[in-house]
Formats: structure tokens, C-alpha cells, sequence
């Protein structure tokens, strides 16, 4: 069995996807069908484009149920209950909070707290009206903005893992910018793996987790971060506070969906560390890994791990 491979941009991260097959041409039938689900899924989700679901709903919604399609809706199901789980930290609502920082800028400046204390009026996961029977969403305020950036990717490379299984691939993985969706084995027989980066240097590996039939994402600081006061921030804000999360450098979580395992890791950012490993200690067949602001790395329990020398 040879492993084929297919490299694309979609979504606003790199894909490689990766399938065992003995028949290279079915291999490419597959790797590219996989293609066309992440563009179809984007095509559907993006916020940045004004007719699209979310594009409609960021523009309308406010003024009138919006009626949208069930795969859709379902999605939206789904972040209401991880927001409930997560008591909030995951909301996918945060984008009017994101707005009023200027991350790109070099020389970064802190919006007013006035600024952000009505910004945060717009905010909140529970000003989605979500209606089962009609398949409606209406949003309670003006300024709505939602976003699926925490956990689209995720949602792709579960649907194209599920559409290749029903086409019946036994191995294959769904890399989205290091975010890891892996089934069945590599070619040598043995479970797929993850390095977890040394956030100080990307490029070396601290530890090598086995993957088997499970999802890694991470949410970290080291390609986007900046200094305020002496301090370090990333581009993740709090949901409760409006400000960015600080005292966090990675976080990677393990579970057996890509879509949840997107979604905690942006939660998990948030929240303090003792919270974050106690949520993670009661939830089933699910780990993370944290590095703190001074570089310590912190497990939740029953996590298998190789140690990089």
C-alpha cells in the first residue's frame, strides 16, 4: 500500500490530505472528491462572501428569521451545545470583538474599555435564535457577526474522513495546518503521528503523539502574537472580557471529532489553566496538552506521549 497525497489551500489554511491505496488513480479520484467537500464546505460557511449562508445571516439576521439549510442549521446545533459545554468560552459570536483590534498592525494599541464594553453588547452565543421546525435563525441584537473560523476546518475534515470511509478507505489523514484528522494506520503498519511544536522554535517537535481514529487542533500563540505592557497576547479574545487571551503559548486537544476538537481548543485558550485541565479530565476519550507563558507543559490524565530527545 503506498500512501498518495494532495496539497491545496482552502478555508484560509494549507490541506494536505492523504490516502493508503494500492491503486494510484483511485487514490487521486479520492484525494480530489476530498478537495471538492473542504471548497464545498468553505463555499457554504465563508463570512466573507455577502450571498453565501453566513454572509446572509451576518447581514439579515438581525431583521428577520433567515431561513437556511439543515447541514447548516445542524452546525449551528452543534456550537450552541459546545458553547453550553464549554460555559461560554466557545462562542461564535466574538467576531463584532475582533473588529476593533488592529492585530495586523505593528505597532498594537488597546481599544478603549468603553469601546469594548459596548462591542460587547453584540456578543454572546445566546442571542442566536435557533427554530428546529423551520429551520430559521434570527439574532437578537444589531452588530451580530458570526464566524465558524473555530471550528470549520474541523467540521471539513471530519465530513471528507466520513466521506471517504463511505467509499470505503481504511487509512488516511486530513493535515489543515497542522490540525491532524487521522484513521487507520500508516504504511508501515503502525499509528499515525503528531509532533507537538515547541513554540519557542515551531520547526522542533517537544513530543510525538500516536493518532489512532482520532483528531489533534491546536490553538497557539507562536505565529501570531504580540506585546502590550510587557506582556504577551495572542489573537484569541476572551468571549466574557472582550480583551485577548494571555499566559497561554499552545494548547492541542485529542478527541475522536476534528470539529470538537477545533472548537476546545479555542475554548480551552480562554479559560484558566487549572479549569481547562479539569473540563478536559471529565470529558470521554478526550486530551489535551498546554505550554504556559514560562514554557511549561502541562497533560491532562491518560495521555500516551513520546518524549523528543
Amino acid at each position: 500500500m503506498k500512501c498518495y497525497t494532495r496539497n491545496t489551500r482552502l478555508m484560509g489554511c494549507h490541506f494536505e490530505l492523504g490516502i493508503l491505496s494500492p491503486d494510484a488513480t483511485k487514490a487521486n479520484k479520492l484525494l480530489q472528491d476530498g478537495i471538492d467537500e473542504i471548497r464545498r464546505i468553505e463555499n457554504l460557511l465563508t463570512e466573507f462572501v455577502p450571498n453565501s449562508i453566513t454572509g446572509k445571516l451576518n447581514s439579515l439576521a438581525h431583521k428577520n428569521k433567515i431561513p437556511i439549510p439543515q447541514e447548516v442549521f445542524d452546525l449551528l446545533v452543534r456550537c450552541d451545545r459546545i458553547s453550553r459545554l464549554t460555559r461560554g468560552y466557545f462562542d461564535i459570536t466574538v467576531g463584532p470583538l475582533k473588529r476593533i483590534y488592529q492585530f495586523r498592525n505593528k505597532e498594537f494599541k488597546m481599544p478603549q474599555k468603553g469601546l469594548i464594553q459596548r462591542t460587547l453588547k453584540s456578543v454572546g452565543y445566546q442571542k442566536i435564535q435557533l427554530n428546529s421546525k423551520t429551520l430559521e435563525v434570527k439574532f437578537e441584537n444589531e452588530g451580530m457577526h458570526i464566524s465558524f473560523a473555530a471550528i470549520g476546518k474541523g467540521y471539513a475534515a471530519d465530513s471528507v474522513k466520513k466521506l471517504w470511509q463511505s467509499m470505503g478507505v481504511a487509512s488516511g489523514y486530513i493535515n489543515a495546518s497542522g490540525d491532524l484528522t487521522a484513521f487507520g494506520w500508516n504504511e508501515k503498519q503502525e499509528p499515525w503521528m503528531i509532533g507537538i511544536g515547541n513554540p519557542e522554535s515551531p520547526q522542533q517537535a517537544l513530543l510525538n503523539i500516536p493518532l489512532i481514529n482520532m483528531a489533534v487542533a491546536t490553538s497557539g500563540d507562536y505565529e501570531q502574537h504580540f506585546i502590550y505592557n510587557n506582556k504577551r497576547y495572542s489573537h484569541n479574545l476572551n468571549p466574557f472580557t472582550g480583551l485577548p487571551v494571555a499566559s497561554v503559548k499552545s494548547i492541542s486537544v485529542f478527541s475522536p471529532s476534528a470539529e470538537l476538537s477545533d472548537a476546545l481548543a479555542t475554548a480551552l485558550s480562554a479559560m484558566e489553566l487549572k479549569l481547562a485541565l479539569s473540563f478536559v479530565n471529565q470529558l470521554p476519550n478526550t486530551h489535551v496538552i498546554i505550554i504556559d507563558a514560562n514554557n511549561q507543559v502541562h497533560f491532562s490524565k491518560q495521555l500516551e506521549y513520546e518524549v523528543m530527545a
